[in-house]
């Protein structure tokens, strides 16, 4: 039977989880530059950073510090919420314009 295994997980964290490192399986770098992204865009994050720990491991670890001993995990559930929405949105224009039908077409000739 296959392991489960969970999708996120806490390494380490200050006792109020102000400053924690989080380890999110089966991510690359794609999800760990954005969620970087999207976590220091709130004013209430001190640092944010993430790494791939080796290249034969299928998971990223993303380190938060906070200000004002707020939870890095209320930072961390917001961002993942946000960046759920700009994929959202991003797909949706996509599918828009895919059904207007009014894009470049290109024909290999042989």
């Amino acid at each position: 039977m296959a392991e489960t295994v969970e999708k996120i997980k806490l390494l380490k964290s200050s006792p109020d989880l102000s400053t924690a490192t989080y380890q999110i399986h089966d991510e690359s770098h794609t999800i760990g530059n954005s969620l970087r992204w999207m976590l220091m865009k709130n004013p209430k994050v001190e640092f944010c950073g993430y790494s791939v720990p080796h290249p034969s491991e299928n998971v990223i670890n993303v380190r938060i510090q906070m200000y004002d001993n707020v939870s890095s995990l209320d930072a961390l559930i917001s961002a993942l919420d946000e960046l759920d929405k700009v994929c959202e949105t991003v797909e949706d224009g996509y599918l828009a314009s895919l059904r207007e039908g009014k894009f470049e077409r290109w024909v290999e000739r042989t």
